[in-house]
């Protein structure tokens, strides 16, 4: 009787010892790319300040392409490369001189963003511009916004110039067969700060 229930324990070690040998040589999970969601201002964006209670201070300003704003009580005050949080705590900081315990809020309503979060589409889309990231962006929303390629461009041969750990790197991508083919699987996520190259086609 007791040497079969030493038999069982055996065995019972020797399968626990099994799955701890299985659970170290598990393999890794793959790493993916974090894109920041949080939108950064940007040269260009309009940010209406609301200053709690303070009527006389709350106002729409411009970020001046020095990426500064400026209102009555605070001058020279860097906006771009932040979120609207981090501004409307700096405003605080710098309002809290004048005013006392400001509460500030702030909200972008023109959006251009952040030079080096911009997409740019050069070459031969109908309108070659510079489109500020939003999350979830992909190939597809990208043409959308430019108004689609013109009736040049060999879109199967554009490419996706992507800045990788401070390195280039050159994506192709097949627009026609997005745009005239109804090709989803030629869709692709885009990043902040991808360039799209649309060349023209060479007859």
């Amino acid at each position: 009787m007791h040497g079969m229930k030493r038999a069982a324990q055996a065995a019972a070690l020797g399968c626990l010892f099994a799955l701890a040998g299985c659970a170290s040589t598990r393999p890794a999970a793959v790493e993916t790319q974090v894109i920041n969601p949080e939108y950064l201002i940007g040269p260009g964006d309009s940010i209406n300040i609301i200053v709690w209670r303070n009527p006389e201070v709350s106002m729409s300003v411009p970020v001046r392409p020095d990426g500064k704003i400026t209102t009555p009580l605070v001058e020279d005050l860097p906006a771009a490369g932040k979120t609207s949080t981090q501004l409307a705590r700096d405003i605080e900081a710098a309002l809290a001189k004048f005013i006392q315990q400001p509460v500030v809020t702030v909200v972008v309503t023109n959006f251009v963003g952040n030079y080096s979060e911009q997409i740019r589409v050069i070459g031969q889309a109908a309108k070659p511009q510079s489109l500020p990231y939003r999350k979830e962006m992909s190939l597809m929303d990208v043409l959308i916004a430019v108004g689609g390629v013109t009736e040049f461009a060999s879109g199967n041969k554009a490419s996706v110039i992507r800045t990788v750990d401070g390195k280039q790197q050159r994506l192709n991508v097949r627009l026609d067969d997005l745009i005239k083919d109804g090709d989803i699987s030629a869709n692709m996520p885009m990043r902040p700060g991808d360039i799209l190259v649309i060349p023209e086609s060479f007859f």
